[in-house]
């Protein structure tokens, strides 16, 4: 058994995605000796982070350890180290991605890809070209409750899937009087902002492979909050949508709904709901939780005049016990890419399945600008 040591270039190290979950997730894997491979070696991390504040970028890296870090990031992607991770904000990705295929970097960033699919498939084409790696980050499939979802989905247990439904958001403030909890690009459209590019990332994924590929999208989108206070209190008016619905069609005669909105107060679960039915039985998932139903134990839901009949809905569905491990859900994202790069492991979210997030939101826009359904056309390189 030997130690390889592989460098990884953290972009937007200093950003909350950056420091805690990339960076931190990454640290765990060396501080344990690096990640076990097939043939007995452990593949240990080596961080460079990389920023544009060197105050705040030089205290990250001496809190941590005294990791690498540089302000340049030409003069990071002229290093040897072998992976590109960019987390820093969406508006300026592909650049920053062109620039390290260049150099020949492996690619693992941060969804969506790209502003737009034209350029997001550009991406992928390119390192496809160059011969490197490559990989978007997908995680909340390996939350616990989503995991979960997931394996009762591929059990059988759902049998023919008829619907699914997403249910997702919460109040932000707008910064007048308490803090508001997303940066303040996210309302930017110059910056990469928006709802609907930043979040139908994931519903992509998570209804492609929890339902079934999406094949049609009918959307309406709207800003509720149309003037914030940014970071240096600042008040900016917001030109991008805070709130977006959106109805699917989906291989196999399924349809899904997907209700998600930065301006709505939560009385749920969880900040995100996923409910899948199917003529066998249904399942719904938060983050954490998942409870399935059968056919075989779906009461009737309603005695005598349309009433409910003192009923207890939510007892009547059976909890998925906790016989899967759990694990950071970026954590988890980063040891399959490693791999990946490493052993030629298998990698399903590839920069097409990236690409494949940004086309959703690329034809919700549309389908708003247009007042119709729009078809998703394939994606391949």
């Amino acid at each position: 058994m030997s130690e390889r040591r592989i460098g990884i270039i953290v972009n937007g190290a200093t950003g909350r995605m950056g420091t805690t979950q990339h960076m931190a997730n990454l640290l765990a894997i060396a501080r344990e000796g690096g990640l076990p491979l097939r043939n007995g070696d452990r593949l240990v991390p080596d961080l460079l982070l990389v920023g544009r504040d060197a105050e705040r970028l030089g205290a990250l890296a001496a809190a941590h350890g005294n990791q690498r870090w540089t302000v340049d990031l030409a003069e990071a992607l002229a290093g040897p180290d072998s992976i590109f991770m960019d987390c820093a904000a969406t508006g300026d990705r592909p650049t920053r991605v062109r620039q390290a295929i260049a150099a020949g970097k492996h690619i693992h960033i941060e969804k969506p890809t790209a502003p737009t699919v034209a350029e997001a498939m550009e991406l992928a084409r390119l390192a496809q070209a160059a011969g490197v790696k490559h990989g978007v980050i997908q995680d909340k499939l390996f939350l616990p409750g989503f995991g979960k979802l997931l394996f009762v989905r591929n059990s059988g247990f759902l049998g023919r899937i008829l619907s699914i439904r997403i249910e997702a958001g919460s109040w932000i403030f707008d910064g007048t009087v308490q803090e508001g909890q997303r940066p303040s690009w996210n309302y930017k459209k110059g910056e990469g902002g928006g709802l609907a590019l930043d979040m139908m990332a994931h519903w992509r994924y998570m209804v492609d492979r929890l339902a079934a590929p999406i094949t049609d999208v009918c959307a309406a989108m709207a800003t509720a909050i149309p003037e914030r206070v940014d970071e240096a209190g600042q008040r900016y008016t917001v030109d991008v949508e805070d709130t977006s619905h959106a109805l699917l069609r989906l291989e196999g005669g399924g349809v899904g709904v997907i209700t998600n909105s930065w301006a709505t107060r939560i009385r749920r679960e969880d900040t995100m709901l996923v409910q899948i039915d199917g003529v066998l039985g249904s399942a719904v998932a938060s983050r954490q939780r998942c409870f399935t139903q059968a056919a075989v134990n779906t009461p009737e839901a309603f005695h005598g005049g349309g009433r409910p009949g003192g009923m207890d809905f939510m007892a009547q569905w059976q909890e998925v016990p906790e016989t899967l491990p759990v694990k950071n859900p970026f954590r988890q994202c980063w040891e399959a890419f490693l791999r990946h790069v490493a052993e030629d492991a298998p990698y399903v979210p590839t920069l097409v399945e990236g690409a494949k997030a940004v086309q959703l939101a690329d034809m919700a826009y549309r389908s708003v600008a247009e007042r119709r359904w729009v078809s998703l056309p394939t994606l391949a390189l």
